[in-house]
């Protein structure tokens, strides 16, 4: 590329500048990146072992589990290791390998979750054509589709992005390698290009956004008429997590990139940004397993059988 004999590291905006303040932040997200992956792997575990939960709701739950995996991955092992070194810098081919592994890993769990929501749908507005609408093959479809889509969208944005020649330095006023950082070190007109991706981004964005809430206020009709207080119970235990998730997901994000400038500063966009990155993987798990007793014994099984196996010693050890 053009800007690669210019620019061939950029530096990211630390956490702090004292040795013991970077020293906590390398414990604190080592225990938040522990968590994420150990709820994410237990949910994944449990998934694929249990032949109960071999359904469409807990295939796409799967496929999410997967998705914030990366998405974690993608930014807080560079983080950590930035703060346990006192390192800023990451190179040019690293920069451009988290910003297309995040919007590829983002942007497919988003399309995930508006599938997910019509998943709801159509199991509690639409019952009886459940099995017809969501077969398997619908299923490995959809998730393709949002899999696909991801990557398509990061290799436009990233490949438009890196093409820009920069000239206004390579100090990057984040944690991590982001589009509008990198856009503010452009010093060609051609960045209206990039900003009119992003715009296009934001658009289909919203029009899943809108997706998600009328298909959820149909299924709050559906529900609120169901005449058993079991019967709401179990439909709300199903829909709820997801919901959540959503509103965490959306809120983070979207007041990361969406408030007004006046109260932009590093150090807010700093810690928001690490809301919408590293908080929704982290307590997806946690949201899931609380609200969904299905989940849950899956996992009580899980457990009793590894701690019972553990247990057990070969029969040429025993006397």
């Amino acid at each position: 590329m053009s800007n690669r004999s210019f620019v061939t590291e950029f530096f990211l905006l630390a956490f702090a500048e004292k040795w013991e303040l970077q020293l906590l932040h390398f414990w604190l997200f080592l225990g938040i990146y522990v968590a994420a992956l150990l709820g994410n792997g237990l949910i994944i575990t449990a998934i694929t072992c249990d032949h109960h939960l071999h359904t469409p709701m807990y295939f796409f739950l799967l496929n999410l589990s997967l998705l914030d995996v990366g998405s974690i991955s993608t930014t807080l092992p560079k983080a950590m290791a930035n703060s346990l070194w006192g390192n800023r810098d990451i190179s040019y081919s690293g920069c451009a390998a988290q910003v297309f592994f995040l919007l590829f890993l983002i942007s497919a769990e988003f399309s995930l979750l508006t599938i997910m929501s019509y998943d709801r749908y159509v199991a509690i507005c639409k019952p009886l054509h459940y099995g017809t609408l969501l077969g398997s093959r619908a299923c490995v479809h959809m998730a393709a589709a949002a899999w696909g889509t991801g990557f398509l969208y990061a290799v436009l944005h990233t490949a438009n992005t890196f093409s820009l020649p920069l000239c206004q330095g390579n100090a990057v006023d984040q944690f991590f390698c982001e589009i509008p950082q990198i856009l503010k070190l452009s010093c060609s007109h051609s960045y209206l290009r990039e900003v009119g991706l992003i715009m296009v981004g934001v658009c289909l964005a919203f029009g899943c956004f809108v997706f998600i809430v009328v298909s959820y206020v149909q299924i709050f009709r559906v529900v609120l008429r169901i005449p058993s207080e079991q019967g709401r119970h179990k439909a709300f235990s199903t829909c709820l997590p997801h919901l959540a998730v959503v509103a965490l997901f959306v809120s983070t994000s979207f007041f990361a990139y969406l408030k007004p400038p006046s109260i932009s500063s590093p150090s807010l966009d700093l810690v928001v940004s690490f809301l919408y990155l590293v908080l929704p993987p982290a307590v997806n798990p946690l949201i899931y397993s609380m609200r969904n007793q299905e989940l849950r014994d899956a996992l009580r099984k899980l457990f009793s059988w590894t701690f019972c196996s553990s247990d057990k010693q070969p029969i040429s050890l025993r006397k």
